[in-house]
């Protein structure tokens, strides 16, 4: 890990947490979704980052890779309400997820989440296996009378990458991977009243080019120069409105490019009790030396 490296990293981080921030006093009873979302991106803009991936508020029981159609919306009322924010500064990533209990009901989903996050960010040591973290993390919800969420887990972040290895379970899942200098990733507790697995539920929300050939001649080729301007981080319908094609155009081409395998797909991620779920994250680095850094703090 070199400097540069270091300090990209850093920044990342440190923007990421501010538009966190600014997400969260945004999301109150009344206010739309797709204006938070569209507050939140020229936030982003604004400080002179991109986003890694498309602005994230799941509701619920829905625990991730949520986004109402361009040509829908929500108002926010009684949910539990979760904002998960990646930044790309100069290919380095800042990760980080916030919740908010609109419904004053569900505190104690908050406190589990924020509590193992906070438990597991100060066991942090070089050599550390990441099991351990797993287990702090499991231990800590446990405690309050809830359940991980154990199918989804903090993952390593890279320059244009918000997605590798190592994975940080959420429980004590047995892998043999160890904190080394020199990684970054993020620690992600997800805390639920339900089941404490998710599934895939409904059609994608979210997409990321996997590869460039072979494309349907179908698919318009000023869309796959946007998608591709991208560099392989996430992306929405709502990011691919400025291609000039109508909405029903769009569908219709996003849905040759996942047919021919050019787009992976993400749809939401629901729990399988219908749960509530509460979320909370953070980025780390560990330097050179082996000194711990959390960057969205």
């Amino acid at each position: 890990m070199d400097e540069k490296y270091k300090q990209d990293f850093i920044q990342a981080g440190k923007l990421a947490n501010q538009v966190r921030q600014f997400g969260k006093s945004l999301i109150q009873k009344g206010a739309s979704y797709n204006d938070v979302i569209r507050q939140i991106n020229q936030k982003i803009v604004d400080l002179g980052a991109r986003a890694a991936f498309p602005p994230q508020i799941a509701l619920n029981e829905v625990a991730a890779h949520f986004l109402p159609q361009p040509d829908e919306d929500i108002i926010f009322s009684d949910q539990v309400v979760k904002l998960d924010v990646g930044i790309c500064y100069q290919g380095a990533i800042g990760d980080c997820a916030v919740t908010v209990d609109l419904s004053g009901k569900h505190q104690i989903l908050i406190d589990a989440a924020e509590s193992a996050l906070m438990n597991a960010e100060k066991s942090l040591k070089v050599g550390m296996p990441v099991r351990e973290i797993g287990k702090i993390i499991e231990d800590t919800i446990v405690s309050y009378g809830l359940s991980p969420i154990r199918n989804l887990a903090g993952h390593g972040l890279g320059y244009y990458k918000v997605h590798m290895p190592p994975m940080i379970p959420n429980y004590n899942d047995r892998s043999t991977a160890v904190i080394k200098p020199g990684m970054t990733f993020a620690i992600e507790p997800f805390a639920t009243n339900g089941k404490g697995s998710i599934y895939d539920a409904g059609n994608p929300t979210i997409f990321s080019f996997v590869r460039a050939k072979p494309i349907p001649l179908s698919v318009n080729r000023q869309l796959i120069s946007h998608i591709k301007s991208f560099s392989g981080l996430p992306f929405s319908i709502h990011d691919l409105m400025i291609s000039g094609l109508s909405l029903l155009e769009l569908r219709k081409n996003v849905s040759e490019l996942l047919k021919a395998k050019v787009l992976e797909g993400y749809a939401p991620l629901i729990d399988e009790g219908h749960g509530l779920v509460a979320q909370a994250e953070n980025s780390v680095l560990v330097d050179k030396s082996g000194q711990i850094l959390i960057t969205t703090r």
